[in-house]
């Protein structure tokens, strides 16, 4: 809920020489998919077991070597990939599906998500899971994005004493630390974004609908989306053409079949010549180096035949008291549907018990920070109340909100920096970071947000936000792709190291 340098999959020299604590694994990347598989499997022991310990994989597959030749086989420019999975969606592999919680630690479903069995049959390798900020970080406002307790807390690659914000966190550590070509992530608000700025890489949330929830541990059936995050637009937009599409199950994707395309069609020469692009000013912040950044990515826009239109944008406040209020309201309803129809015999089945669950394993569940979030979540009934903050906060974010903004000024996109650079980790006080981004107006509206890379402040990852009309996806990828061609910046290995050491 609160809101990883871009680096090629083959670069471990790089990335081996920017850390002389690592220790010594391949290389040079195999140029067959078993060998790949099992280089990121040695990277992932060397940084996640050992070494700087980022604890940003969860589970490893353990039919992950196994399933290469069959995956291999598929044909097609996934096949033999291998990819990292979020541990809130649900692989019929034997890994559990936790959320982060030991409530589930025992969640073995035996099913495949929509989206991981689409990526299956696109020939992809499931490598394993991705630790995450519990509950997908809405528990508690005090919480430290990227701690779990089935999975501690993961570090942020270029300074590992710094957030890898949440919640997707470990998606975007381990691609950023080279584990996997690719990981899935899932957002509410900031959750695929935000751990993409901070941590070098891309990261994509698409039109809530474009992609399946089904068999996702949700939080808001209004917001829910899982997406792309990886080390360029391309690869991104690759993955989009595996997983976009309809699901039955999942009503809010009835309309995907109208805009599911090839999303990577024209993506090589897509051009930023003569499109207008809003810049969203305020909501770059005061910060010195942030605006620095900002500005030399408007600079590379410009040199790419963009013109910017400077937009003074103020959201309404009651944008995001409405949004606390679906979310709140959605997290009981649409949990408790969840972990109702369960398979087996989970000890949780309902917000409640997931609630009275913290609270008899306190010492392991409550250590760091409460469950204030769901203790106000679980006492929502007003459904009138509910039904008019939904409509009040999708129409500030959506029609009054990006769609005016676009139509007002006549821009295509607007931009801005997608957050801060990434603030120290601290259990004890939470996240403490600065109001830096736009990305709540796309989560509540349930619009394509990209976050590309910009550069770093003092080796700090920050990312650049483009934001579109919804179902306007490919376009965002497509704008997002030449930007990342014209982008000046030089881009930084992380360093594996507590940030200024």
């Amino acid at each position: 809920m609160k809101p990883l340098c871009l680096l090629p999959p083959v670069a471990l020299s790089m990335l081996l020489a920017a850390c002389a604590s690592v220790p010594v694994i391949p290389q040079t990347r195999s140029a067959e998919p078993a060998g790949q598989v099992a280089q990121y499997l040695a990277r992932i022991d060397a940084l996640d077991d050992s070494g700087p310990r980022l604890n940003a994989v969860m589970t490893i597959n353990p039919a992950a070597l196994r399933s290469v030749s069959e995956q291999t086989a598929k044909g097609g420019p996934l096949a033999g990939k291998a990819m990292l999975i979020k541990d809130n969606i649900e692989t019929a592999d034997a890994m559990a599906t936790t959320a982060g919680s030991l409530a589930l630690k025992d969640n073995v479903t035996g099913r495949d998500a929509p989206l991981v069995a689409k990526l299956r049959a696109a020939g992809v390798v499931i490598l394993g899971k991705t630790n995450l900020s519990e509950w997908a970080n809405i528990r508690s406002s005090g919480s430290s994005s990227g701690w779990s307790a089935t999975g501690g807390q993961t570090k942020n690659p270029h300074a590992t004493d710094r957030s890898p914000c949440g919640s997707s966190s470990g998606s975007g550590a381990a691609i950023a630390a080279g584990m996997a070509w690719a990981a899935i992530g899932t957002e509410t608000d900031g959750s695929i974004t935000c751990p993409a700025s901070v941590n070098g890489i891309v990261g994509f949330k698409p039109t809530v609908g474009m992609v399946s929830r089904t068999h996702i541990v949700p939080i808001s059936h209004s917001q829910d989306t899982a997406g792309p995050m990886t080390t360029s637009v391309k690869d991104a937009a690759l993955i989009m053409n595996a997983i976009a599409g309809p699901d039955p199950a999942d009503t809010a994707t009835e309309r995907a079949a109208l805009h599911v395309t090839d999303f990577t069609a024209g993506l090589n020469s897509a051009s930023l010549a003569g499109v207008r692009i809003g810049v969203l000013r305020k909501q770059a912040g005061n910060h010195a180096g942030v605006n620095r950044l900002f500005d030399q990515a408007l600079a590379d826009l410009r040199r790419a035949g963009a013109e910017l239109v400077e937009i003074n944008y103020d959201p309404d406040p009651a944008m995001f008291n409405d949004e606390g209020t679906v979310l709140y309201y959605e997290l009981k309803h649409d949990l408790g549907a969840y972990l109702a129809a369960l398979p087996g015999d989970p000890p949780i089945r309902s917000l409640a018990d997931a609630i009275a669950f913290n609270k008899a394993n306190a010492a392991e569940e409550l250590r760091w920070f409460g469950q204030e979030t769901f203790e106000k979540a679980v006492k929502l009934d007003d459904a009138t109340a509910y039904q008019k903050a939904r409509d009040n906060s999708l129409r500030l974010a959506g029609k009054d909100g990006i769609d005016k903004l676009l139509a007002a000024n006549k821009v295509s996109f607007l931009v801005a920096p997608t957050g801060p650079p990434a603030w120290p980790i601290d259990l004890i006080a939470g996240d403490h970071y600065l109001d830096i981004g736009a990305g709540s107006l796309p989560a509540i509206a349930g619009y394509p947000h990209l976050s590309v890379p910009m550069g770093d402040v003092d080796g700090l990852p920050v990312g650049l936000s483009i934001i579109g009309a919804a179902w306007q996806d490919k376009a965002v990828l497509d704008a997002g792709a030449a930007y990342e061609r014209a982008r000046t910046a030089a881009l930084r290995a992380p360093s594996f190291k507590r940030w200024g050491e």
